[in-house]
């Protein structure tokens, strides 16, 4: 699509997040182009909103018998041949590897205020129920640039809403992930008028 920006989204599961930014460009409120969505299992749910756009797909599992290095070229190859210029991670929780020629263009969106509550095996509801379980009064959302630790990266930006006394992971989640419906885009959007120029 001429004129708007190109990029891919990676997932693992739901395509919640995949889902949101498609009525989004459908909408006409974020420019972008989804080139291809990449996704570590076959039966991600995410597939079917990816089918239902038009977008192309790939399946890229993580097999034991590769290297780090060689998982990370079958992800980043069919993107660069895709020629996207942004890649975003919506709910893809395989670690890859990011090469070179991708540095500062992949993204990431974590349900907390990194660096609190991050880092490897912090995902889902864990995330949610650490923050109840210390007793924090804010939580929100931060999106990141991916680096090759786990939520880890320059942060792009955070958006935060209060702890209520009577939250459980559950409704915990269900507001940070209103947060990150906005979040997400909003930092797709900064980044895309950056490297777009004046």
């Amino acid at each position: 699509m001429k004129g708007l920006y190109p990029v891919a989204v990676l997932i693992s599961g739901s395509g919640s997040t995949l889902k949101n930014l498609i009525e989004l460009r459908d909408r006409g409120t974020l420019k972008v182009d989804f080139r291809l969505v990449v996704s570590s299992k076959k039966e991600a749910g995410g597939l079917k909103f990816a089918e239902a756009a038009s977008i192309p797909t790939v399946i890229v599992p993580k097999k034991k018998t590769q290297t780090a290095e060689e998982h990370s070229e079958n992800v980043f190859g069919p993107i660069r041949q895709a020629g996207v210029q942004l890649v975003v991670m919506g709910g893809y929780i395989q670690h890859v590897l990011i090469p070179s020629d991708f540095e500062n263009r992949v993204i990431n969106i974590h349900p907390s205020l990194i660096p609190s509550f991050s880092g490897k095996g912090m995902y889902g509801l864990r995330v949610h129920q650490a923050a109840i379980d210390f007793g924090v009064m804010v939580s929100g959302c931060t999106v990141h640039f991916v680096d090759n630790e786990y939520d880890h990266g320059p942060i792009i930006l955070q958006r935060t809403c209060d702890v209520l006394t009577t939250d459980s992971a559950e409704s915990l989640q269900r507001r940070v992930f209103e947060l990150e419906c906005i979040a997400l885009p909003d930092a797709i959007r900064q980044i895309a008028a950056r490297q777009s120029g004046p």
